[in-house]
């Protein structure tokens, strides 16, 4: 009877290793974990590594950043092609940085003396702004009225002052 349990979880954990293996994969050089919002960090520990990106979603093993270490240890031939890998992650960290970009297309209405408002967060964004009829659940109104109905600005920067 407990075989068959070890086997199950044995199983499970064969299963489970692709998965894991083509998400990290998927992940920009360098990256040590990703975000829940879906952005990637490199931070050496998870304290604070996803601050500000609702925390992390999942945290790499340090095996999956072992063939990065390991890569100095290799013939001085291959030295060019590592030093090339560095320099194109760090587009790639940049961009993690700015965490999520908004669509292209901004929805169409707004204009001047309209604030967007995001339903999901509660939050208002002034044109110009690059999230501005951007977000996915949205509307404009007027900022007064977006103050009214329990809507705050975008790290606190009023349009009007």
């Amino acid at each position: 009877m407990k075989s068959y349990g070890l086997i199950a979880v044995l199983l499970a954990g064969l299963l489970a290793g692709p998965a894991v293996y083509a998400q990290q994969s998927a992940a920009p050089a360098g990256s040590t974990g990703q975000c829940k919002d879906g952005s990637y960090t490199d931070h050496a520990t998870k304290k604070g590594a996803c601050s500000g990106h609702q925390g992390v979603k999942e945290w790499y093993t340090t095996a999956a950043a072992a063939p990065a270490a390991a890569a100095p240890a290799a013939a001085p031939a291959a030295a060019p092609a590592a030093a090339s890998k560095s320099t194109a992650a760090t587009p790639a960290s940049s961009t993690k940085a700015s965490g999520p970009q908004p669509p292209a297309n901004a929805a169409p209405g707004g204009g001047p003396g309209l604030v967007w408002v995001n339903d999901s967060s509660k939050v208002y964004h002034c044109q110009g702004d690059k999230w501005y009829g951007k977000t996915k659940a949205g509307s404009y109104m007027s900022e007064a009225d977006a103050k009214a109905k329990g809507y705050h600005a975008d790290h606190g920067k009023a349009c009007t002052q």
